[in-house]
């Protein structure tokens, strides 16, 4: 019998006691056509038309088709995609650096279409920030100097923006760095100078842009990692587009797996891993190293009126399934989940572990 699953607020609210029920972002009914016939492109995508009959007629390429999601307050919703499947558009489409064809889009807020100018750069400014693959760091600016690039355009003194830049520097594990310039560092270090310039500013939201897929698979683990305890710490509310399942996994709260500019399914990974919707998002599944990324807080029970034993053996939510298993067959008793400062979350079963492990490999 399979495990009791969780949505997808319920797992996030398990990792921190703030409230998530706020909505930072809203988008309703979005809509990218590229080209000049848009009213006849959309016409035959709503009838049902795949992108290669649209293009083929009309001239234009659908790249977001009718997309409709929420992002809570502190949640990483991650965007998946292959190539092609409109994610990086999306995003783009979103914060506003290209303009949709259609749809509403309100974040922090703010409905940015009817943002004047002036709006939104201060909504840039001051509340939501990119990160993007490729750094896009000024080489003849000192580390520091580029985190604390979005401090300048605010207006904050060079003092208090270099204070603020090299507290974020220590944060991202760059502490010694700011006087160095970019050449000088390594496609991993350059791309935590990246994240510390968006975090500088202290962002309510954050959108990441396949940030991580040009670097070397063990520094992008440790960005991984680093995004996770960031995360943690923090709890900004992120919009993460990947084209690596796995990355999905281990970063995600909620996962939206895109194909041809539509959402396929969206879950949690649990429910992706355990409920895919369609062939398509099976495909993903069937080699995803699912012990490997979930986390342990993902199929944990409440605690309930369970009495715990200090016996008992213990791990972090953000540790694997996989870092878990040892203690799971070692032991008599469920192993308990707990936050950073070792307060209990909830009890980690054996045989919910097995019945997930076991479908997976189905």
């Amino acid at each position: 019998m399979p495990p009791p699953t969780r949505d997808g607020a319920e797992i996030a609210s398990s990792r921190t006691e703030r409230d998530r029920s706020d909505t930072t972002v809203k988008v309703q009914g979005l809509w990218k056509i590229f080209g000049k016939k848009v009213d006849a492109a959309r016409e035959l995508a709503s009838a049902g038309a795949d992108r290669d009959r649209i293009q083929a007629e009309t001239g234009c390429l659908v790249a977001v088709h009718d997309v409709t999601f929420d992002v809570r307050a502190g949640e990483t919703f991650v965007v998946m995609g292959l190539s092609g499947s409109g994610k990086s558009t999306l995003v783009r489409c979103v914060s506003r650096l290209i303009e949709p064809t259609s749809g509403d889009i309100d974040v922090c807020g703010t409905v940015l279409a009817d943002a004047s100018d002036a709006a939104l750069r201060e909504l840039r400014r001051s509340k939501m920030a990119m990160v993007f693959q490729h750094f896009g760091l000024f080489p003849h600016r000192r580390v520091v100097d580029n985190v604390a690039y979005g401090l300048e355009v605010q207006g904050v003194g060079r003092d208090e923006r270099h204070e603020r830049a090299r507290e974020v520097l220590t944060t991202v594990g760059l502490d010694g760095w700011g006087d160095h310039y970019p050449q000088q560092l390594s496609g991993g270090m350059q791309q935590r100078v990246g994240l510390a310039r968006a975090l500088a500013v202290e962002p309510e939201v954050l959108f990441f842009d396949e940030p991580f897929s040009a670097l070397d698979p063990l520094i992008r683990r440790d960005m991984q990692d680093e995004l996770v305890a960031l995360q943690l710490e923090l709890q900004r509310t992120i919009v993460f587009i990947t084209h690596d399942f796995a990355e999905a996994l281990r970063l995600a709260d909620r996962i939206a797996i895109m194909r041809d500019g539509a959402f396929t399914q969206v879950g949690t990974p649990l429910e992706i891993l355990t409920q895919p919707a369609d062939d398509y998002v099976r495909a993903f599944t069937q080699d995803a190293p699912i012990a490997k990324v979930l986390p342990a807080c993902s199929l944990m029970r409440p605690i309930g009126e369970v009495a715990i034993d200090d016996g008992w053996p213990r791990t972090t939510e953000t540790a694997t399934l996989e870092s878990a298993l040892p203690f799971l067959l070692s032991s008599d008793h469920p192993v308990v989940v707990c936050n950073s400062e070792g307060d209990p979350l909830g009890l980690l079963h054996p045989d919910d572990v097995a019945a997930v492990l076991e479908q997976n490999l189905r």
